[in-house]
């Protein structure tokens, strides 16, 4: 998250607005944006309704649809542009993604 948050301008500079969504809860939301100090949404996808539907949704650790990291490019049309899988630990690639926000502004 912080990464995001440290990146988020870049993104806007390309016309991207950036947002983060999890499976926690609007209320720990609240604590997480105030302890980062989070300057975009954090969603709440309390009911799983967006890991399913974006087909992220795994069991992990016995727990049932928590969502896969992963990242989506979305136009204003809502037509899904890019998607980006990581595993767990891995760290995802801003440098790409940002590259990826510029070609689709540049695009439209």
């Amino acid at each position: 998250m912080e990464l995001l948050r440290d990146r988020s301008k870049e993104f806007e500079a390309t016309g991207v607005r950036a947002m983060a969504a999890s499976r926690d809860s609007p209320w720990s939301h609240v604590a997480w944006m105030q302890a980062l100090d989070l300057d975009f949404p954090l969603l709440s996808d309390w009911n799983a309704e967006v890991v399913q539907a974006f087909g992220i949704a795994r069991d992990y650790r016995g727990m049932k649809d928590v969502a896969q990291r992963s990242a989506f490019l979305i136009d204003d049309s809502g037509t899904v542009r890019g998607v980006w899988a990581y595993e767990n630990a891995e760290v995802p690639d801003f440098d790409e993604l940002v590259s990826a926000a510029r070609a689709l502004s540049s695009s439209s």
